[in-house]
């Protein structure tokens, strides 16, 4: 009977000769997963014999693996944000420079908003309105809930799939009471931007403007979906990922669209391909936008675009 430690070895060498890569890794979180503990736990029990009963499951994730299935679509999930979020192919698979997106959008947030009015702990989270546009497994607008108590957030999304596993993420995350969700296409989701001064307002209607916008749209360019890995290419949703002519169709049409839905000083944040900052930002300038820049993550990619209106 071979220990844990020589069937994740074995293993290793099994999915990097299919040109996996982080074999290790993924052999790993395979593994922690069929044997129902913590990646970290396997480190404390390498020495552990593994009986047949429990290998032939391990060698059915492999072989998926193997074919390039995307890990977390095996496992059914991953971290985000210290989050653990379901993934399956109705969505996107949340990436870490989305991760570096929402800390962005928490420290503007920060500068910008003030505190409720009625707030009288100086260290609670300010009242504000965000909306998190194409929100695939809801990772965005989740993460921000979990660090803004005092946030009405609504995320959206035009794939009926992808909103069922947001749901299903905010209800296990005990989130759902503080996320509300619309099915819809971008900005046709949102509630009716305020009336002009002239028109009567409507009694009780509920504020329309937002403090934030955050969407991560599809980005890749035609040639970038045809070079990408089978991960991507094979497995994760088309809708999610195809940018359209020069991967900027969902970029602009959000950036054309969000400042009517921004209340004055408010801010729209994207994820982008690293080649668009610079067509973003003369578009955010002929639409009238107060300020905007692009922003590198964390590997000095330009990955980032911020407008405020």
């Amino acid at each position: 009977m071979r220990t844990l430690l020589e069937i994740l070895r074995v293993s290793e060498t099994f999915l990097a000769g299919k040109g996996v890569a982080g074999a290790r890794r993924d052999i790993e979180l395979l593994m922690a997963a069929t044997l129902g503990c913590k990646r970290l736990d396997l480190y404390l029990q390498f020495e552990r014999p593994l009986p047949e009963e429990t290998l032939a499951p391990l060698r059915d994730l492999l072989r998926r693996r193997a074919a390039r299935e995307p890990v977390q679509y095996i496992t059914g999930g991953t971290q985000f944000f210290g989050l653990p979020v379901k993934c399956d192919p109705r969505a996107l698979i949340p990436r870490p420079e989305t991760e570096e997106l929402v800390e962005q959008v928490l420290t503007e947030i920060a500068k910008t908003a003030p505190p409720a009015a009625t707030e009288t702990d100086a260290t609670a989270a300010p009242a504000v309105r965000v909306a998190d546009l194409g929100t695939g497994t809801g990772a965005i607008a989740l993460a921000l809930a979990s660090k803004l108590p005092r946030a009405e957030i609504l995320a959206t999304d035009a794939s009926a799939d992808a909103l069922a596993l947001a749901r299903e993420n905010a209800a296990a995350l005990h989130l759902d009471e503080r996320v509300r969700f619309a099915l819809g296409d971008w900005f046709d989701a949102l509630p009716p931007t305020p009336t002009p001064a002239t028109e009567a307002p409507v009694a009780e209607a509920p504020a329309t403007l937002f403090d934030a916008i955050v969407s991560n749209p599809p980005y890749l360019t035609a040639e970038e979906l045809a070079s990408a890995e089978p991960e991507v290419a094979a497995h994760e949703p088309r809708l999610a990922l195809d940018g359209g002519t020069g991967g900027l169709d969902a970029l602009r049409k959000i950036l054309a669209g969000a400042r009517e839905h921004l209340r004055a000083g408010g801010f729209l944040a994207l994820e982008t391909g690293i080649a668009h900052g610079a067509l973003l930002a003369a578009e955010a300038a002929a639409l009238g936008y107060a300020r905007y820049e692009a922003r590198p993550d964390l590997s000095r990619r330009q990955r980032f675009f911020f407008a405020w209106a």
